[in-house]
């Protein structure tokens, strides 16, 4: 005679999912089981985004969110994404009101709704290019990164560049189409100079503070010799305040990661 088939079902869930366990008993009196997932939810996936900020209105991305900023914009428009908790936006580098982002980059963990899709690069791009309209804030691009990844800490260095326009005897002889791109300091022949700065990382003000250091040298404000004091002091407070470039000139131009850390192949939840 047949033995009965009977089964059991045991449910519970994981930290990312639910498992079934189907348990039955066959002909032969021996237990077998098998296991099926359901997902709850798609794994948390982690994301770098390129963006850049129109210089006709640039929003500093200050710690304190209080203030309104860079983040507060890009947090606000990647919540009508509809993600399954709110979201926090990671900033590669945090620039001072009035300093422009030709292109700086953020990461964030976003985790959608049970039964939707993962999200895409297009998608993101698209969605919160959309949502962060009429915001002079432009995503450029969008990278499918490890858990591990932190926008600020992975990237390999940082590119500045300082606009100076030399040779302006009154503000009103610069250009229109350049006022508040360039500091404009009295001396010299009327032509742009671009200094590069490029570093791992740079301390508060640091390139506004050589920016400003070169030129009061140049125009006889402050002696080498004052300088070298100046570095041996260690001492921020101690900088002349009126010898610091203005942000107008400073552009974030870009942040520099391995490519293994841009590598698009890498899977959910690694």
């Amino acid at each position: 005679m047949k033995a009965c088939g009977c089964f059991c079902l045991r449910a519970y869930a994981q930290a990312q999912g639910l498992q079934i366990t189907l348990l039955f008993k066959a002909e032969n009196h021996q237990f077998h089981y098998k296991r099926l997932w359901r997902p709850l939810c798609e794994l948390k996936a982690s994301w770098i985004f390129l963006f850049k900020t129109d210089p006709s209105g640039v929003m500093e991305t200050s710690s304190n969110q209080s203030l309104i900023g860079v983040q507060n914009y890009l947090e606000k428009a990647v919540q009508n994404l509809k993600p399954v908790a709110p979201v926090k936006f990671h900033i590669s580098s945090r620039t001072d009101a009035g300093v422009h982002a030709l292109c700086n980059s953020a990461h964030l963990d976003i985790q959608r709704a049970p039964g939707k899709p993962a999200f895409e690069e297009k998608q993101l791009v698209y969605g919160l290019n959309r949502h962060l309209k009429p915001e002079p804030i432009c995503i450029l691009n969008a990278y499918r990164v490890s858990s591990s990844f932190h926008a600020r800490f992975s990237a390999l260095s940082r590119t500045y560049i300082y606009r100076l326009l030399m040779g302006c005897s009154h503000h009103s002889e610069i250009p229109v189409f350049e006022r508040d791109l360039c500091w404009a300091p009295v001396g010299g022949g009327l032509e742009f100079w671009e200094l590069k700065f490029r570093s791992r990382s740079f301390l508060y003000r640091q390139v506004r503070r050589m920016v400003g250091a070169l030129v009061a040298v140049g125009q006889g404000k402050l002696t080498p010799h004052r300088i070298k004091e100046l570095l041996e002091l260690k001492d921020s407070l101690a900088f002349p305040p009126n010898a610091m470039a203005p942000p107008s000139g400073l552009f974030l131009k870009s942040v520099e990661y391995s490519e293994a850390d841009l590598d698009t192949t890498v899977a959910p939840g690694e």
